[in-house]
């Protein structure tokens, strides 16, 4: 990572600002960018404008483009009177997510606030942000579009604005817990008390960090702040279907935590592959091959079918620990050894325990199903060792 801290400055005495921010009064601002050259110098000059005349802060940016912004910002900063660092990632590891959670590690402040770099996000509302957590003793301060004096006028078009709104509703409708008292789960413009930030156990994948850092460790004390969402000042929105996709496996992962749960995901995901295991003995039936042989390619797309959804749904975080081919050898193997272990399974229940043919046949499935998931988590994704973490992203960064 390259840190480049582009205009040299103090943070400024926080006693000076006392009478309208409560101690403590300096704020890291984070912003991820990419490919926001366009934007760069109006968002510096509004934060000029608003935030340094109220309380001391920093800014942070977390680049992964591939233009220039990075020089650009630069350029930019040398007319700012308050700190501006670049952490320039080589690679995009988490995407945004990802960046605002190296700009979070990165942070000399109490209080941190995330926004984006399009200027959506007004910089003069940052102030009150960390004025209200301080005044209600909270951890996280969301900016929401969705209560009294918001509004996310600055969605282009009927089509983001549907989007938004089963993004939200679906979000809140699976993590009603979590999410409680947050109405804007997908407002990526929001003020958190640097010591109730766990990076180490935040996963983020796509755009979505505040609902990342909500489920996975929801900070003591939430309140929200109306924001009007604003009109992109220059560029294009980078919400595209690819990251619709990456947000809907986000969602999936957050689901999927704990074991409980990812044994349910994982025994629906049994449960789709009799589609493809069922075509193919059809198929290969009807070509004329005996039942006994087609049954068992059959299985094989059946378990090709589950593994490829177990690996994007299930086990995302953690296929990393082995190479792919080794993992695919190894599902293979606890897959196909269910079938050696389902039928003398039935019998020793039928021949020693009484137990007629239908029961002992649903005690083995489920007894084997368990099995199965226990061998799958373990032998195959195995959990992250202490001290391996696995491919790092490389960050340069630029400090003047």
């Amino acid at each position: 990572m390259s840190h480049e801290s582009v205009v040299p400055g103090e943070l400024g005495d926080p006693a000076a600002y006392a009478a309208e921010v409560p101690e403590p009064g300096a704020v890291t601002i984070v912003v991820p960018t990419f490919n926001e050259s366009a934007n760069i110098r109006e968002l510096l000059h509004q934060i000029t404008e608003s935030v340094p005349s109220r309380l001391p802060c920093e800014v942070v940016f977390v680049d992964d483009s591939t233009d220039d912004t990075p020089e650009v910002i630069h350029k930019a900063a040398q007319d700012c009177p308050f700190p501006v660092t670049v952490l320039h990632r080589e690679e995009p590891v988490g995407g945004l997510g990802g960046a605002v959670v190296e700009g979070m590690k990165a942070a000399g402040s109490d209080w941190i606030v995330v926004m984006d770099g399009d200027c959506q996000h007004p910089p003069s509302l940052v102030p009150e942000l960390v004025a209200t957590g301080e005044r209600a003793n909270a951890g996280l301060v969301v900016a929401s579009r969705y209560i009294k004096g918001g509004s996310r006028a600055g969605l282009a078009g009927s089509y983001r604005v549907a989007v938004s709104r089963v993004a939200t509703w679906l979000t809140k409708s699976l993590f009603p817990r979590r999410l409680h008292g947050i109405s804007d789960p997908m407002s990526g413009f929001f003020a958190i008390r640097r010591s109730a930030v766990t990076a180490d156990v935040l996963q983020p994948l796509g755009y979505k960090i505040l609902l990342e850092l909500a489920v996975r460790s929801r900070p003591r004390g939430v309140t929200e702040v109306p924001f009007v969402f604003q009109d992109r000042f220059a560029g294009e929105s980078k919400s595209t279907a690819q990251e619709g996709m990456r947000f809907l496996r986000h969602l999936v992962g957050l689901r999927t935590a704990s074991p409980l749960a990812r044994m349910i995901v994982f025994g629906l995901i049994g449960l789709t592959g009799f589609v493809p295991n069922l075509a193919g003995l059809w198929a290969l039936t009807a070509a004329g091959m005996h039942y006994l042989p087609a049954e068992i390619l059959a299985n094989q797309l059946g378990v090709a079918w589950n593994f490829l959804l177990i690996e994007k749904l299930l086990f995302r975080e953690r296929r990393q620990f082995r190479h792919w081919a080794d993992r695919t050898a190894r599902f293979a193997l606890l897959a196909n050894a269910d079938l050696l272990v389902r039928i003398p399974l039935i019998a020793l229940l039928v021949a020693t325990f009484g137990m007629g043919a239908l029961p002992a046949t649903a005690l083995a499935l489920v007894i084997t199903f368990v099995l199965r998931f226990v061998g799958t988590e373990a032998l195959v994704y195995l959990p992250r060792r202490p001290g391996r973490h696995g491919k790092r992203s490389r960050t340069a960064r630029s400090t003047t």
